[in-house]
């Protein structure tokens, strides 16, 4: 099983930069494939970055494409999510998710794909 814990996120003015955190317990870390989803207000989880148990290969949502980058130290079982040039849009909870059941080159943008999930972490973006 694995157990993850987010931090970072709060309120930020349009063009703002944060970074989320997602620290995770057990020995596993290193074998799960990652991924950050954020909910809106009325809308549905929608799938924002993911990466491969390694790191060596990412995916990104076109709305985060170029701004965002998800990042993980296996060393530390830690996943990241640098978010810059900030918009109103990104505003949401942001929650990180884990799985151990892909391959170790695969990764999924389907939220029912993920086993273990983070506690949320509210991003909201000034205009």
């Amino acid at each position: 099983q694995v157990q993850l814990v987010q931090s970072g996120g709060g309120l930020v003015q349009t063009g703002a930069s944060l970074r989320l955190s997602c620290a995770a317990s057990g020995r596993t870390f290193s074998s799960a494939t990652m991924g950050w989803f954020r909910q809106a207000p009325g809308k549905e989880r929608e799938f924002v970055a993911a990466i491969i148990r390694s790191g060596g290969s990412t995916l990104y949502a076109d709305s985060v494409k170029g701004r965002f980058t998800i990042s993980r130290d296996n060393a530390k079982n830690t996943l990241y999510l640098q978010m810059s040039s900030l918009k109103p849009e990104d505003t949401a909870v942001y929650y990180c998710a884990a799985t151990t059941s892909f391959l170790a080159y695969s990764y999924s943008t389907d939220p029912a794909r993920y086993v273990y999930w983070g506690q949320g972490t509210q991003v909201t973006v000034s205009s």
